[in-house]
């Protein structure tokens, strides 16, 4: 799909930039390798940044701990380990959403409910792809692109290098992008009956959040979903991409898009999102984005490495 590319950053080639470029160049060049190798060696990537990244793996204990308390501590240290193999593997899946070709990809993708977004693109209000932060993140937009159109919200990158070569990808692989930030622009685009795709999962402290329950833990979350939904009449449609076991590769999950939804309370919308979230999780817990703060407790600032990780 063609898209606009005058919005593309400029070129980062600062000495300064070179090893960013070199280990991107690398990651390009395995991309080579079959997919079931990739998969392999992304797993041994996740074991290592298991041990490496205590931050993260701070975060995933803490998290895992919340929102499965029913698991003893042997089993938690099992998902984590699963989940930082998945984080691993998520590395080459963002090279692959990036540079694959769409031939390639076609092979390694099952799509479910593509029905269910037909339908709501039928209503001609445009429609909202609510997704997650799963670790196949990346690559689960670039694989549903492949059978339907849609704009994507982008958070912009920090890192130059980074941002230049996501920008340039996205804005070849998708109809269109839409800043995170642009609130005007995703409701023009929803208004014009296009396909939105966003994720608005992750802990939100701004304008607009509500503390709502999480597996039954209250975090901070975006009561956009609803707000958008109740602006634009747009249908809410869900949508989840899971890796496949055995390096089969992937199903995208394409739920019915949500029935009375919004009702006249943001709060209420946002706790029937996250439950429908919660469903998805409970399938693949390992493979949900565990690493991050999510319920803002800040406890790289407040224990210490040591004392927290002491046995792991």
């Amino acid at each position: 799909m063609a898209n606009n590319n005058s919005d593309t950053p400029p070129l980062p080639l600062a000495p300064r930039h070179w090893p960013a470029w070199l280990g991107l160049g690398l990651l390009r060049l395995m991309l080579m390798l079959p997919f079931p190798v990739l998969v392999f060696i992304g797993q041994g990537i996740g074991r290592g940044l298991y041990y490496l990244a205590w931050r993260w793996r701070l975060f995933t204990y803490a998290n895992l701990r919340r929102c499965f308390p029913e698991k003893s501590r042997a089993e938690h240290k099992r998902l984590a380990q699963a989940h930082f193999r998945a984080v691993g593997v998520g590395i080459f899946e963002l090279g692959l959403g990036w540079w694959a070709s769409s031939r390639r990809l076609h092979r390694l993708v099952q799509v479910e409910g593509l029905e269910h977004l037909e339908k709501a693109k039928a209503e001609g209000k445009g429609v909202l792809i609510m997704s997650a932060h799963f670790t196949a993140f990346e690559i689960g937009g670039r694989l549903l692109g492949l059978f339907t159109p849609f704009h994507l919200m982008y958070r912009p990158n920090r890192n130059p290098v980074l941002e230049y070569i996501v920008q340039k990808a996205r804005r070849r692989h998708f109809e269109g992008v839409i800043p995170s930030d642009n609130v005007r622009q995703l409701m023009r685009s929803l208004r014009q009956g296009n396909c939105v795709w966003y994720a608005p999962d992750l802990g939100y402290m701004k304008r607009n959040h509500a503390w709502v329950p999480f597996f039954n833990q209250p975090a901070p979350t975006n009561t956009a979903t609803a707000r958008i939904a109740r602006a634009t009449g747009a249908p809410v449609v869900p949508f989840y991409p899971e890796r496949l076991p055995g390096a089969r590769g992937y199903r995208l999950h394409l739920h019915p898009a949500l029935e009375d939804f919004p009702s006249d309370d943001p709060a209420a919308d946002t706790v029937r999102t996250n439950a429908v979230l919660e469903e998805q999780i409970r399938k693949m817990p390992e493979q949900y984005f565990w690493s991050f703060d999510r319920f803002k407790t800040k406890l790289h600032k407040r224990w210490r490495k040591a004392r927290y990780l002491k046995g792991r």
